[in-house]
């Protein structure tokens, strides 16, 4: 550390000589890029070494800064730790006065503070401070705006702006009054889906720093916005994404391949994680390779939930956590174990996002779940459908006596015999559970109405596509309703 020290000294009396009448100016050069690069690789410690020597050898360069910035927001992110959001939030505002001292001419200049405005906004959704994060939000998109306007052909500047125009297509008709009043924001799925297409269309044949990053970004816009499988999956599977030497690489295939039905790529993936000193901790991936390893029912699929809840310090997804380990011993047949952990989902952890809300429910509705059908919904979210439906299929309705798993049930087969391509099977059970469950607070229902509509849209019944996914809206179950309503606003934006 004293060398290091000392040639930061050194850096700084040499080039303080030529640098000290020159403009602050934006350059994203190879320096910079790989400090960009390790700190998405969570080399924090690195990335901030180089940066900090950057700041002597090249004072005037202001993407320093910017890549600064990532560190600070993807750490908050990932560690869920409020006091450490407070510190590091302060760095935001003296980075973007810096910034607004640089070169008004660069394309970088707008678009910089508008993407740590974005970032620092999407970390306050974590701590439910949305009014700010949509100011924020607001102002990132009005600095696009005017850059795209400046710089029609700087690509960055697109994919930001295709980001947000997806995901503004996503807004329900009666929330977007309000945002176009607040904000003046508007787009659609299609539109966002088209611009980041453009922009890794031009990564394929030009330099990019930002081309991994943006890829990963449509992939998961193609998994949870148009219900695709197979091409996010081929695609990021065949990128430059390299999960054996970064932690978020590894987190982005792992999550597609757990969305898409390649269940033991993820497994194989999460396994081969990097891990030494070098990077930050990142505990999820421990969630993540528990949860795969809990669909495809191995038996150590506890052992990384165990290690979840033990090392993770935050909040989030720590009641599914213990959820799951319930499910787990109600599947070995131990009941006393199973509600021992279903009372831990109701005091350990945040009720924030909709599974642990789900979780804290299950805890508290005290109801045991049937083990068949909770081995079957595994089976069906690791991609094993086949296994999944030879459980179902031996089963009726008629062998469950509360009215909850008798919806579970049809819902079950309606979404396995979907998967396997059996549509007209599946529409019918799909319409069994709407039928008996739309007035009841489950989910069931309305998913039920989403994936008939999805159905039906690829059928090319635009018609009846669109009643579907106006039922789903009209449907408002307890748990996942933000998200089943999205996905149903998507879909009447494709089919428009």
């Amino acid at each position: 550390m004293f060398l290091f020290r000392i040639s930061l000294l050194v850096l700084f009396v040499f080039s303080s000589m030529s640098t000290t009448f020159s403009q602050a100016s934006f350059e994203m050069n190879e320096e910079v890029t790989s400090a960009y690069k390790k700190a998405l690789s969570l080399k924090f410690e690195e990335s901030q070494n180089d940066l900090d020597l950057l700041k002597y050898s090249q004072p005037n360069n202001l993407m320093v800064h910017f890549v600064e910035n990532y560190i600070d927001i993807i750490k908050v992110f990932l560690n869920e730790n409020k006091s450490e959001f407070r510190r590091l939030e302060k760095n935001k505002d003296d980075r973007l006065s810096k910034i607004k001292n640089g070169d008004e001419n660069s394309p970088y200049y707008l678009f910089t503070q508008a993407e740590i405005k974005l970032q620092w906004a999407l970390v306050r959704i974590k701590y439910e401070e949305y009014f700010t994060a949509l100011l924020e939000v607001k102002s990132a998109y009005r600095l696009l705006e005017k850059n795209q306007r400046k710089f029609p052909n700087f690509v960055a500047n697109k994919r930001s702006l295709g980001v947000l125009h997806a995901l503004v297509g996503t807004i329900p008709d009666n929330y977007k009054w309000g945002l176009k009043l607040l904000s003046g924001m508007d787009g659609t799925i299609e539109q966002g889906k088209v611009e980041i297409e453009e922009v890794l269309r031009y990564a394929r044949n030009n330099e990019f720093a930002f081309e991994e990053e943006t890829l990963v970004i449509y992939a998961l816009l193609l998994v949870h916005l148009k219900n695709e499988t197979e091409e996010p999956w081929k695609l990021i599977n065949s990128s430059k994404l390299n999960p054996n030497e970064s932690p978020l690489a590894c987190f982005a295939l792992s999550n597609v391949a757990m969305r898409t039905g390649h269940n033991d790529e993820a497994i194989r993936i999460l396994q081969n994680r990097p891990r030494g000193s070098q990077y930050h901790p990142y505990h999820y991936l421990d969630f993540l390779l528990g949860m795969s390893k809990l669909y495809r029912q191995d038996d150590d699929a506890d052992v990384y939930l165990k290690k979840y809840v033990t090392n993770f310090r935050g909040t989030n997804y720590i009641k599914e956590a213990y959820q799951k380990l319930a499910w787990f011993e109600l599947l070995k047949g131990n009941i006393s174990e199973y509600k021992s952990y279903v009372a831990q989902a109701l005091t350990k952890g945040n009720a924030f996002i909709g599974a642990d809300k789900t979780a804290m429910k299950e805890a508290r509705y005290g109801i045991v779940p049937e083990k068949d059908l909770v081995k079957a919904r595994l089976l069906f979210d690791g991609g094993y459908y086949t296994k999944a439906y030879a459980i179902l299929s031996q089963k009726s309705p008629s062998d469950y006596s509360h009215k909850m798993h008798q919806l579970e049930f049809t819902y079950r087969l309606g979404r396995v015999t979907h998967k396997m391509n059996k549509s007209t099977e599946a529409l019918a059970h799909y319409q069994k559970t709407i039928d008996n469950g739309k007035e009841e607070t489950w989910f069931f229902a309305c998913n039920a109405a989403l994936q008939s509509g999805i159905i039906l849209e690829q059928k090319g019944d635009k018609t009846k596509a669109k009643e579907f996914y106006k039922l789903c809206l009209s449907i408002s179950p307890d748990e996942y309703k933000s998200g089943l309503h999205q996905k149903a606003k998507a879909g009447l934006n494709r089919i428009k």
